[in-house]
């Protein structure tokens, strides 16, 4: 078991989903497939911090995405869970992998980036720098139960000033990310910084 490196969150887990030992979870992955192709994941607690003795290996022995109100949602069902009983106390349990288990980007692609990478780079206009990524928003429907697809993530960035401005993290103003150099480069629209802050 990997004890050193970082570890990816893949899904939260909400609550047991039918008789048969599966769990509904928050889908923080654009890549379920993975479950499919890497069945081996670990449980940790909600507030995991990163010891390898918080986390214990399980198997996926199938999932599926559900459609409806618990649409963008995944169910998971794990090797030696097979009753309600079994499923209950996963409630609030992250499923984690290693980040070197990470699904590979599209090279070919220079927008493609994990979330988890954005944080702390420093976000510039052209060649100003704006602020530092704290975090990355993601609009939901109203219920909250759903992310909308459809719409940009919005990079939540401490200015230099020390103001919250939201980035729409989109290809049309993105010019460039050098994560080792922790730099996004952007060309936005004259005015958004200070309609988002």
């Amino acid at each position: 078991m990997p004890t050193t490196e970082p570890w990816v969150v893949l899904a939260h887990i909400l609550r047991p989903q039918g008789r048969k030992g599966e769990v509904l979870a928050e889908l923080l992955t654009d890549f379920p497939e993975r479950f499919d192709q890497h069945k081996d994941v670990w449980l940790a607690p909600r507030e995991f911090a990163g010891p390898a003795t918080e986390a214990r290996p399980v198997q996926i022995v199938g999932f599926w995405l559900p459609v409806g109100r618990n649409a963008g949602r995944v169910v998971l069902h794990f090797a030696g869970i097979d009753r309600i009983e079994d499923a209950a106390p996963l409630a609030g349990k992250q499923v984690i992998v290693p980040l070197a288990q990470r699904v590979p980007l599209d090279e070919g692609d220079p927008g493609a980036a994990y979330i988890s990478d954005l944080a702390g780079c420093t976000v510039y206009d052209g060649e100003i720098a704006i602020g530092t990524v704290e975090d990355v928003q993601f609009a939901t429907s109203p219920d909250g139960l759903r992310r909308l697809e459809e719409a940009a993530p919005l990079l939540v960035v401490r200015s230099t000033d020390g103001d919250e401005v939201l980035v729409p993290f989109v290809k049309a103003f993105l010019v460039e990310i050098d994560l080792p150099a922790k730099r996004i480069r952007m060309a936005l629209p004259v005015g958004l910084l200070q309609v988002n802050r």
